[in-house]
């Protein structure tokens, strides 16, 4: 389960904006896709939904894995989100979703994702306090349950990964390592305002994004057909609509972009 600390230690531990599994892949696959490491233009969600069109990844107790299994060589990660509300997932158990574990599977770490999945599957059954990721309320909840989680499987893990699970167990500031820069990703909310014959208005606090997309003329368009529009480095993910009388519409939107490691 290193991969799941490695996220955990690196900031990929998100709260999802919306309780809706097609969103919830959506977001994820899209910080998946700003990876500096993935090349430019690879459709996540695509390979995601393929993979969940031939089976469900629900693997019940509140859990699900969805995987997109790429053709190139890199290293194992994930993303992790967390639904406070839970997803209706078609899980096995009919329980709703609270964590969508969702994996990169580069070509050359299938074996590693089998291990990593086997080693969650047993964590699940054999883990006493499973229920309480029902009752967690905030971010860093979810992170010290999912520590916990670890330090109960880790008589089945590596003394390597069990010894960095101390070292990050320890960390004096572990709220710290939940902000999102720490994985070298810039999360912006963004609302953009759209009216029948004028200019969209962007709302967002952020200088860089508001240059990116100032003049973008196909954003409304690409955000109400595609769900999501690209434009100086900055992935938009559109996960709400709001329509209002005379053609008025708001679009909200999450913006993701690597910064200080290399941008795609």
């Amino acid at each position: 389960m290193d991969t799941i600390l490695d996220a955990l230690q690196e900031g990929r531990l998100f709260e999802l904006p919306q309780a809706d599994k097609t969103a919830a892949l959506q977001f994820l696959a899209h910080v998946i896709e700003a990876f500096p490491e993935v090349p430019a233009g690879t459709d996540v969600f695509g390979y995601v939904l393929k993979r969940e069109e031939a089976a469900n990844t629900g693997l019940g107790k509140g859990w699900a894995c969805p995987h997109a299994r790429l053709p190139f060589d890199e290293d194992l990660k994930c993303v992790i989100g967390w639904s406070p509300t839970g997803i209706d997932y078609g899980a096995p158990d009919g329980q709703p979703v609270v964590l969508v574990v969702m994996y990169l599977v580069p070509e050359n770490q299938r074996n590693h994702y089998l291990r990593e999945v086997s080693l969650l599957a047993k964590a699940l059954q054999t883990y006493a306090d499973l229920q309480k990721i029902f009752e967690v309320r905030d971010l860093d909840g979810v992170r010290n349950y999912l520590l916990d989680l670890v330090d109960a499987s880790k008589r089945t893990v590596g003394p390597d990964t069990r010894a960095r699970m101390i070292r990050l167990q320890a960390k004096p500031a572990p709220e710290a390592l939940l902000l999102p820069d720490l994985s070298n990703l810039a999360v912006e909310p963004l609302s953009v305002v759209v009216a029948p014959n004028q200019k969209p208005i962007l709302l967002t606090q952020s200088p860089g994004l508001l240059s990116a997309l100032e003049g973008a003329e196909s954003l409304p368009e690409q955000l109400q057909n595609q769900g999501v529009f690209h434009n100086g480095g900055w992935r938009v993910l559109r996960h709400g609509t709001v329509s209002y009388q005379g053609g008025v519409q708001v679009f909200e939107c999450l913006a993701v972009k690597v910064v200080g490691g290399g941008k795609k």
